[in-house]
């Protein structure tokens, strides 16, 4: 029987991650965290598919990744989340994920990131009870700082 490999914890890792990105994705990303952090205090940091940043509760919210020219932070139940603020611009033909490309430069509005991700995990406690109906969409969040 194979003895468990032992693995750092998430969170180091993540911060291996944007440390190494020493320009402006690094800083992006870092903030993204934050936001995506602040939005639940019961948000879980993982490490998943050697090397992605994933961030949970009642199931995955949202997948972060550093491309050579954006940074994508993928939901992956986004075509079933509201976007009142128009924060999606990739993925949108998709039945399932969503994601939000960041481009250099570019600003993210945090607190719609933040009403986006407690709208995720509004979903996943939905769906983890099975109580609504098929296609329920989760609700809009009022503006919270």
């Amino acid at each position: 029987m194979k003895k468990p490999v032992p693995v750092e914890p998430a969170s180091a890792l993540i911060d291996q991650l944007i440390a190494g990105l020493t320009d402006w994705r690094g800083k992006t990303l870092a903030s993204v965290r934050k936001s995506i952090l602040e939005a639940d205090r019961e948000i879980v940091e993982e490490w998943k598919w050697m090397g992605s940043p994933v961030w949970s509760r009642d199931g995955i919210i949202a997948v972060g990744n550093a491309h050579k020219d954006k940074v994508k932070i993928t939901f992956s139940h986004g075509a079933s989340l509201p976007d009142p603020d128009k924060l999606f611009n990739a993925g949108l033909g998709g039945k399932a994920w969503r994601a939000i490309d960041i481009f250099e430069g570019a600003k993210i509005n945090e607190r719609a990131l933040k009403n986006l991700v407690r709208a995720a995990v509004d979903y996943n406690q939905i769906k983890l009870k099975r109580k609504a109906p098929a296609g329920t969409r989760a609700k809009v969040h009022k503006s919270k700082k």
